[in-house]
């Protein structure tokens, strides 16, 4: 896991196939926000990153699932951990 965040911000991490678009495995972003600020936001700093992670990868907050489109104004608040998870493949 990654260190407590900065005052003021809060800690976004970063699994499987989303690294290699971020080359991050954690980052610390300005609090508070909304969840589709901050997905507009890794579209933006990340080409490539929603269409084809973000659009079908799964999103916690504080270890909790959101629902990307039914709950996209939740508020992500200082001291908060927000995790991107891709799906994954097993064979």
């Amino acid at each position: 896991m990654a260190p407590p965040p900065p005052p003021s911000h809060f800690t976004l991490l970063y699994f499987a196939l989303s690294t290699r678009y971020t080359h991050l495995a954690h980052e610390y972003l300005p609090a508070p926000t909304t969840l589709t600020q901050l997905l507009t936001l890794l579209d933006q700093k990340y080409p490539g990153l929603r269409e084809n992670v973000l659009e079908s990868a799964l999103v916690t907050v504080n270890m909790e699932y959101v629902d990307k489109e039914g709950e996209g104004d939740v508020v992500i608040k200082e001291g908060d951990e927000v995790g991107i998870i891709p799906p994954v493949s097993s064979g």
